[in-house]
C-alpha cells in the first residue's frame, strides 16, 4: 500500500547526523523540512547547481532561502553536468550529483562527518524508473529499481519516501503552507521519463489503480532474486578462483557461467559487458579447449584475454 507522507517519515530511522539532497522541487523540499523539523540541528541540505538551464538559479535562490528559514546548513555545489557524446542528459545529471554526494565524508565543506544520506525519489520515480528498465530490456539488477536502502562507498543511502504518491507528496507541502520550484525541464516530451508520466502512468491509473505497490513487490521480487545470484556467484568465483580458470568455468552451465562471469566483471573490475560481448565470451570460453587457444576480446570498458589457463581483463 502507498503511504502517507507522515507514516513514511514516521518509519524513517537514519543514522545521525544526516544530509538531505535538495533540488528545491516538492519533493526534496518535503523530505528536508520533515528532516529538519524531527532531528533539528542534525541535518545538511546538499544542493547540486547543474548550470544546464536557466531556472537553475531560481532552484538555488528557492534552497538558499528555506534553509535560512529552517535553519539549516545549506552546501551548494556547481558541477559540470553536461552530458558526454551518447550520454544522455539525465543520466550525466544524476552521476553528477552522485559525485558530490560521495565527496560528503571527506570535504572540507561538511560540517559534519556524515555517513548517511536521504534522497527524495518516490513511489511515482520508482513506477517511471522500471518501465525504462523494462523498455530498455534489463536484466534483474534494472528490474530491482531504486533500494529503499542502501550501501555503497562507505555511505548509507535512503530513500524514505519510496512508498509515497508523488501527488500526496504536494497536497501535504500545502497543508504544510510550503512552495517548492517547478523544474520547467519536467515538461520537455523529448524525456522518456516525461512521457511516461504525462501519458503511461495517468492510463495506468485508471486501468490498474495499485500499479504503484505491485510494481513495488516485483521490484522487491527482482532484487531478492539478484542478491541470491550474487551470492551463488560469489561461491562459484571462490570455486574458479582468481584469475578465473576458464577449465573450471566449462564445468558450469551456461547460464552460472553467465552470472560468475557478470559478477567477476562488475565486483573486480567495475565494468559491465554487453549482451552480445557476453555471449561471445561465452563462446569464445566453449572453444578455448587447447593450450595455445587465443582469446581477446572487447568487453565493457576494456577487454578479456586468456592467460594461462585463466581469464583476465584489462583496459589494455
Amino acid at each position: 500500500m502507498t503511504q502517507s507522507v507522515t507514516a513514511a517519515l514516521g518509519a524513517f530511522a537514519p543514522g545521525l547526523p544526516l544530509a538531505v539532497g535538495l533540488s528545491g522541487g516538492a519533493d526534496s523540499t518535503a523530505l528536508l523540512l520533515a528532516c529538519a523539523r524531527r532531528w533539528p540541528g542534525q541535518v545538511l541540505a546538499v544542493h547540486v547547481h547543474h548550470g544546464l538551464q536557466a531556472a537553475a538559479d531560481a532552484f538555488e535562490a528557492h534552497c538558499t532561502a528555506l534553509c535560512a528559514r529552517l535553519g539549516v546548513p545549506l552546501v551548494v555545489r556547481r558541477v559540470d553536468a553536461r552530458p558526454a557524446p551518447g550520454q544522455s542528459p539525465e543520466d550525466a545529471a544524476r552521476r553528477a550529483r552522485y559525485e558530490v554526494f560521495r565527496s560528503i565524508p571527506s570535504a572540507e565543506w561538511s560540517p559534519f562527518a556524515l555517513k548517511d544520506i536521504a534522497l527524495a525519489h518516490h513511489a511515482d520515480d520508482q513506477a517511471e524508473t522500471l518501465l525504462i528498465a523494462l523498455s530498455r530490456g534489463a536484466g534483474l539488477p534494472g528490474l530491482a529499481v531504486m533500494p529503499a536502502h542502501a550501501e555503497r562507498a562507505g555511505l548509507r543511502w535512503h530513500r524514505p519516501l519510496l512508498g509515497v504518491r508523488a501527488d500526496a507528496i504536494r497536497d501535504w507541502l500545502r497543508a504544510q503552507g510550503e512552495t517548492w520550484v517547478e523544474d520547467p525541464s519536467n515538461a520537455d516530451p523529448r524525456f522518456t521519463r516525461n512521457r511516461l508520466r504525462a501519458q503511461v502512468l495517468p492510463a495506468l491509473e485508471a486501468a490498474l489503480p495499485q500499479f504503484r505497490d505491485t510494481f513495488a513487490r516485483s521490484a522487491r521480487h527482482a532484487a531478492q532474486a539478484q542478491q541470491l545470484l550474487d551470492e551463488l556467484a560469489a561461491l562459484d568465483l571462490a570455486t574458479l578462483g582468481l584469475p578465473p580458470s576458464i577449465a573450471a568455468l566449462r564445468t558450469l552451465s551456461a547460464a552460472r557461467q553467465a552470472n560468475v562471469l557478470r559478477h567477476w566483471l562488475r565486483h573486480h573490475h567495475a565494468t559491465a559487458p554487453t549482451d552480445a560481448q557476453l555471449a561471445e565470451l561465452l563462446r569464445q570460453i566453449d572453444h578455448c579447449r587447447t593450450r595455445g587457444h587465443r582469446l581477446h576480446l572487447r568487453v565493457g570498458q576494456g577487454f578479456v584475454r586468456r592467460e594461462g589457463a585463466g581469464l583476465v581483463w584489462s583496459t589494455a
